[in-house]
């Protein structure tokens, strides 16, 4: 006689020691008896006499809290006969089966495969192509005791086509931009995604791109991406120039922890104001950049929106100039490393974090070399530091890209013998050696409305510097006036965190910065992605 089994009930039929179930995850098991060879125990059949009503609803209960019991006192040997797909019209068996076959055929107990029906649900579910999944462990064949069969019962997406679209803002810089995508979902049944992106800002930045994905090919155990895409981004208020890329990237590895993709872009530089400084006007017409990157990251945070314990580390990696000795030729390395821990009252806890940065030109004499401004660390913006682990930290209180290396732009020449021209200005440069840390003290309000929805308060301390290196400049580098040099703010806010960003009322108060940063004391607002 058959019974089914939910993971998702009162009873826990993992035994002490099992991995926790996933709440979504759905299986359905028939019952066995095993002695502890994993053998099926032999047993005469008694005659019963048939139950009617709610006696046989009591007795069908009876029963089902037994199996629950058996599961939770003991390991119950078991060995996977067979996976069957079912459903699957469109996407072939061998994407579903590479995705979770290896794992369902591991399991060595019945409390080991429902946590791996568990995991293969939610790994199939995010291929993004599949409406409904159920996984069902059925008795092996009788020639074959302490067997079962699993089936993958999948309902593929009715709509393959979908699109998003919006309008977002953009505090730091004081823009709005008008976003949207579409995405095609399994075409031809590896459960690949082609999708088609554009977003047009009102500070002239425009970006389209398309792009394909394919969760696994052929023998190949990790995802493939391959992208196109065209942008234009205008710096010319912070650095007097504007951007274009026309390029293609390959994502080649992307794990949990690893990613390593290969970028190849044609960048050109230009400066329609004709007012840029000598720094900018040398780097101005087109380059090449071939470039491979690999990041490495961990977040073992409970949260990412408000982090109360745990700890994440990134290092990224960038080598340019790949083979072309022409292009542009330099290494980047980047480091982030953060960590919260609980205080004990008002549902307290303080994150703080650290991040550096260098990046070195590449070929015989590279010091004396200078390295790319596009490609260089920038400090400021109002992000928050807390939620994305994505290299250095923000800088509140400072203009995005308002802090670091300047040089004078050059006087407008239609204005320059009127003699009353303006200032000219300055061009912020970035930095090759960048560093950042922070602060942050997050606590419960006293109100009770405002714990029920999240809100929350916040006391929070930044500091980071930038220095140049190249062109001899290491030549006069100094630690301590590198560290006597560093900028610092400090404020308190209120978070109000949604289910897709943090939004942030702080007032911060800057405490140092040099002659030419871009700092302001006063009350700023945030929207920050953990994305």
């Amino acid at each position: 006689m058959a019974a089914a089994a939910d993971p998702a009930a009162d009873q826990n039929p993992n035994p002490k020691g099992a991995k926790p179930h996933e709440p979504n995850a759905e299986a359905e098991f028939a019952e066995e008896e095993y002695d502890e060879d994993g053998e099926e125990e032999e047993y005469e059949e008694e005659e019963e006499e048939e139950l009617d009503g709610p006696a046989a609803a009591a007795a069908e209960r009876e029963r089902v809290q037994s199996v629950f019991q058996r599961l939770s006192s003991d390991p119950v040997a078991i060995r996977v006969h067979d996976v069957v797909i079912e459903g699957n019209t469109k996407t072939r068996d061998e994407v579903i089966e590479a995705e979770v076959a290896d794992l369902l055929r591991a399991a060595p107990t019945v409390q080991d495969l429902l946590h791996a029906a568990s995991v293969a649900t939610s790994r199939l579910h995010r291929l993004e192509v599949f409406d409904a999944v159920k996984i069902t462990l059925d008795a092996g064949p009788p020639e074959l005791p302490g067997t079962t069969n699993v089936v993958i019962e999948v309902v593929e997406a009715a709509n393959p086509l979908t699109g998003s679209a919006g309008v977002y803002s953009k505090p730091e810089a004081r823009s709005w931009s008008l976003e949207g995508s579409l995405k095609l979902k399994n075409p031809f049944g590896y459960g690949d995604i082609w999708d088609a992106s554009g977003a047009y800002g009102w500070d002239q930045t425009t970006e389209v791109g398309v792009g394909v994905y394919l969760p696994r090919f052929k023998s190949i155990p990790t995802p493939l991406m391959a992208r196109a895409s065209l942008s234009s981004q205008d710096w010319l208020k912070f650095s007097s120039y504007k951007e274009q890329l026309l390029g293609l990237s390959f994502g080649l590895l992307s794990t949990m922890k690893h990613d390593l993709s290969y970028n190849l872009t044609w960048r050109t530089l230009t400066d329609p104001s004709r007012a840029s400084s000598m720094a900018i006007r040398r780097q101005l017409g087109h380059n090449l950049l071939s470039a491979l990157k690999y990041t490495y990251k961990i977040d073992q945070r409970d949260s990412l929106l408000r982090p109360t314990k745990g700890y994440a580390f990134q290092s990224t990696s960038q080598i340019g100039g790949l083979w072309d000795n022409k292009g542009l030729r330099f290494f980047r390395q980047e480091f982030d490393v953060r960590g919260a821990v609980p205080l004990g009252f008002y549902n307290a806890a303080l994150n703080v974090g650290v991040g550096a940065g260098v990046i070195l030109p590449l070929g015989r004499g590279f010091m004396n070399s200078s390295s790319t401004v596009p490609d260089r660390f920038f400090l400021g913006g109002q992000s928050s530091p807390v939620c994305s682990v994505s290299g250095l930290s923000s800088l509140l209180g400072f203009r995005k890209r308002g802090v670091g290396p300047t040089e004078a732009r050059r006087l407008d020449p239609n204005e320059s013998g009127s003699g009353s021209a303006a200032p000219p200005g300055r061009d912020y440069l970035g930095g090759d050696l960048a560093v950042s840390a922070f602060a942050d003290l997050s606590f419960d309000l006293p109100l009770k409305l405002f714990r029920d929805a999240g809100i929350h308060g916040h006391a929070f301390l930044t500091a980071g510097n930038l220095a140049k290196l190249s062109e001899g400049e290491y030549k006069n580098f100094s630690v301590s006036q590198f560290q006597r040099t560093f900028r610092s703010s400090a404020g308190v806010g209120i978070i109000l965190p949604t289910k897709l960003f943090r939004v942030e009322v702080n007032y911060c108060y800057i405490l140092k910065q040099a002659e030419h940063d871009s700092g302001k004391t006063g009350i700023q607002f945030s929207f920050s992605s953990p994305m």
